[in-house]
């Protein structure tokens, strides 16, 4: 299907009320085109029917006309810049924005990520790997105690199937 004719589809489903299925449609079309500003003005108009000012500032972050509000929701909910940048979902040059200020706004995006990481950072491969809390002595010793806990739930687990095992032989087998 075409972007035109899904374009349609979306506008025919938002006349309809059937708000859920235009925002999928609009989703896939995002996905599929991220460089297309008003596609993802389009994605942040159906997010605001939803009430949700943290999406629609997601997908109108890149527009200089943005709700203030609905930015502040959107940064709120990616609180640190490498989530922030993945939720932005582009995947090419700076370059390619289209405008000045979306140009400006993934540049921001991208040197905070790289400040975060300590290293420089690319909207092609944006790192999936990287946790946002930082690790510390307490994670990693609760991360322990509960591989002990399932390690030692499993061996009792074990040890009672053991002894039923024996027990049957027992009795199958005086």
């Amino acid at each position: 299907m075409t972007l035109t004719d899904t374009l349609a589809r979306v506008d025919a489903d938002l006349a309809a009320g059937r708000v859920p299925l235009a925002r999928q449609r609009l989703r896939g079309l995002v996905s599929s085109f991220p460089q297309d500003l008003p596609l993802r003005r389009r994605l942040g108009e159906v997010y605001r029917l939803y009430g949700e000012p943290a999406e629609a500032g997601r997908w109108t972050y890149l527009e200089e006309d943005r709700d203030p509000a609905e930015t502040a929701a959107f940064e709120a909910r990616y609180s640190t810049p490498l989530p922030r940048m993945r939720a932005l979902a582009w995947h090419a040059s700076e370059t390619l924005a289209g405008t000045a200020f979306a140009a400006e706004q993934l540049a921001a995006a991208r040197e905070a990520a790289s400040e975060q990481l300590g290293r420089p950072v690319d909207w092609a491969a944006i790192p999936l790997d990287i946790d946002d809390e930082p690790e510390g002595d307490e994670a990693t010793f609760t991360d322990r105690l509960a591989c002990a806990g399932v390690g030692l739930v499993l061996l009792g687990l074990l040890a009672i199937w053991g002894i039923g095992f024996f027990t049957f032989v027992r009795w199958v087998w005086p």
